[in-house]
């Protein structure tokens, strides 16, 4: 994974991506032409910075300036293992030499997991937490927390059976109470899954679309506008990728609006999005 060629994509988050012709739209059309998503993939040999090897999976990852160019970190699965990896650029945007960088094991046991994803809360007056999500290959919703100092030991915090028809699974919404996923399903609905962050773990599941949605491997998104979510949806037997604006979930009465194609070619990787912040707001559902 050569992440400093996603620099520019960083950089270049909040500029249009779709045509300007949507400022004219639905309030969510507005929204989404000044929004996009920083995509990344890691390559299929791995990733040298790291040692990793071939990585199948990979969560939201960060790139948080340094003073002297930019920490990068995230998690990743390669093979049965599970790990988090680090390593920093200069300004140059080079690897830089002097700072750590490697991987960190999680566990083993990972090879049939089909999603990852992490996510962390912090706001004034509520309690900071750092949560993993984990979808096993028999349809079980596995949660972890961690510790920022030691964020490759995962603490297992609670289960949920009856996700085997999913494919994909998006962060959404983060919050003090719950998480929200929008998740795809081989049958083609479109649902979001609201997991409370309390014990026992115990998933909301409501519809927000019944079919067309199963051509897509791989969900990713962010946040667009106050609410709002940009939804990038890839087609890896296609190749290719395709862009929506989705308003603030509400069960099918949901508002999504298609926004095209997305340029570019898009081959089986495991791909994620950059943020420059962990503790960036999601607020989609």
């Amino acid at each position: 994974m050569k992440s400093w060629r996603a620099l520019p994509v960083l950089v270049l988050a909040g500029a249009a991506a779709v045509s300007p012709a949507y400022a004219t739209g639905t309030t969510a059309e507005r929204a989404a032409a000044t929004c996009d998503v920083a995509l990344s993939s890691f390559g299929p040999d791995g990733d040298p910075a790291t040692g990793l090897g071939p990585v199948r999976l990979a969560s939201t990852s960060t790139q948080v300036p340094n003073g002297y160019g930019l920490d990068l970190s995230g998690w990743a699965v390669s093979g049965d293992k599970a790990s988090y990896w680090y390593y920093s650029l200069t300004n140059e945007a080079e690897i830089d030499p002097g700072l750590p960088r490697g991987s960190q094991p999680v566990g083993s046991g990972w090879s049939t997991y089909k999603a990852l994803e992490v996510s962390q809360f912090a706001a004034k007056g509520a309690t900071a937490r750092n949560t993993a999500y984990g979808l096993a290959g028999d349809g079980t919703l596995r949660r972890w927390s961690f510790d920022l100092n030691v964020p490759w030991r995962f603490k297992a915090t609670g289960s949920a059976p009856g996700f085997a028809a999913v494919k994909s699974m998006a962060l959404i919404s983060k919050t003090a109470t719950y998480d929200t996923f929008l998740a795809n399903t081989r049958g083609g609905a479109l649902y979001t899954i609201r997991i409370p962050a309390g014990s026992p773990m115990k998933p909301v599941v409501k519809p927000v679309r019944t079919r067309t949605w199963q051509g897509f491997e791989k969900l990713v998104a962010t946040k667009c506008g106050q609410y709002g979510t940009f939804l990038v949806g890839i087609d890896f037997d296609t190749r290719t990728a395709y862009q929506y604006a989705v308003g603030h979930t509400n069960g099918t009465s949901t508002v999504i609006n298609g926004l095209g194609r997305r340029s570019g070619t898009f081959p089986p990787r495991a791909y994620f999005r950059w943020a420059t912040n962990p503790y960036e707001p999601l607020n989609g559902d």
